[in-house]
Parts: structure tokens; C-alpha cells; sequence
């Protein structure tokens, strides 16, 4: 278990969560993971909406912070620029969900929301999972979330102290 958190959208916001990976924001690296987002209210405009194909792109979007719109880490050019995905043609996938559905993507997959028109609160739940493969990266600056004081150097696997091991690898007979 890499982590979790609650993502709460009050009516009438109109700022969407702009396009990004969740990837590059975190301290680690590895292609067995799975990010998981599940509504806790029905949800019909202000979905989570993903771009198909998006996991499989050789570089990483530009993490940006969301409020300044600026680059998360000073060095940018690590990264391509945020695309937009309408303008440029891809294919962008939006369900419409109920309490309990869940989308599950790679955290390399390129994804956002809508602002929320609606005239109720949108609250969803994300979870994030990473597999046998996953290796703790050095990035060029604070990470989402920043779990300050964990101590692992580059290329360690993640500690079973602060990142639980939900189903275990059998061993091989």
C-alpha cells in the first residue's frame, strides 16, 4: 500500500483537476502499480476522465502544483509538457458512477475532472498500490506526499514498516 486520501469537489467549483500523472509526484518508480478511484456520491458530470494509452508514453508529463500552475520541480525540461488532450485528438474515457464503483489505472496514465456544476458535494476515495518492483526514486524536489523522514536511498525497495505489504509474493516451492 503506497498510499491514500479522500478527494473532496464542493458544488459550484468551477476549477477542474488539471490533466497530470500521478507517477512523477511520488518518491518512487516501478510498472506493477494501480491507482484506484471510487465515488463516494454519484458522479455524472464531474468525473474522474483518463486518457487511453496515456501509461505507455516513454516520458513523463510535467508534474505542475495546481494552484499557481508552475512546475512542481525546478527542472522542467526532465519531462514533456502537459498536452491537452481535446485539442490534440486522444481519446479521453468518462464514466459516469455510483457510490462504490471504482476506476483502477497505472499512475502513469494521464487523467484530470471537471469542475463540479453540480449542486452537491463530489467526494471520492483513491488508492494507491504498488507491486514487487517497486524502487524508491530521487526526485528533483519535494514529492506528493513528502513522508518526510523515511530514511530508503535510490534504487531500495519500499520499507514494510511504512508501506504495508497487503498480499504477500508466495514463495516458490
Amino acid at each position: 500500500l503506497f498510499h491514500d486520501h479522500v478527494l473532496v469537489k464542493e458544488p459550484g467549483t468551477a476549477k477542474r483537476t488539471p490533466w497530470h500523472q500521478d507517477g512523477p509526484y511520488y518518491f518512487v518508480e516501478g510498472r506493477q502499480n494501480v491507482s484506484f478511484w471510487s465515488p463516494l456520491d454519484p458522479v455524472r458530470e464531474a468525473s474522474l476522465h483518463c486518457v487511453a494509452g496515456s501509461h505507455l508514453w516513454p516520458r513523463e508529463v510535467l508534474p505542475t502544483r495546481w494552484v499557481a500552475e508552475t512546475s512542481f520541480y525546478p527542472d522542467p525540461e526532465l519531462y514533456m509538457p502537459v498536452p491537452d488532450p481535446d485539442a490534440e485528438g486522444m481519446t479521453v474515457l468518462e464514466w459516469q458512477m455510483e457510490p462504490g464503483d471504482a476506476v483502477a489505472f497505472n499512475y502513469r496514465t494521464l487523467h484530470g475532472a471537471r469542475g463540479n456544476n453540480a449542486g452537491t458535494r463530489r467526494r471520492a476515495f483513491s488508492l494507491r498500490l504498488v507491486g514487487e518492483d517497486a524502487r524508491y526514486v530521487e526526485r528533483p524536489g519535494r514529492t506528493s506526499p513528502p513522508y518526510p523522514g523515511h530514511g530508503m536511498q535510490a534504487g531500495q525497495r519500499l520499507r514494510d514498516d511504512w508501506f504495508p505489504v497487503l498480499l504477500p509474493v508466495p514463495a516458490e516451492a
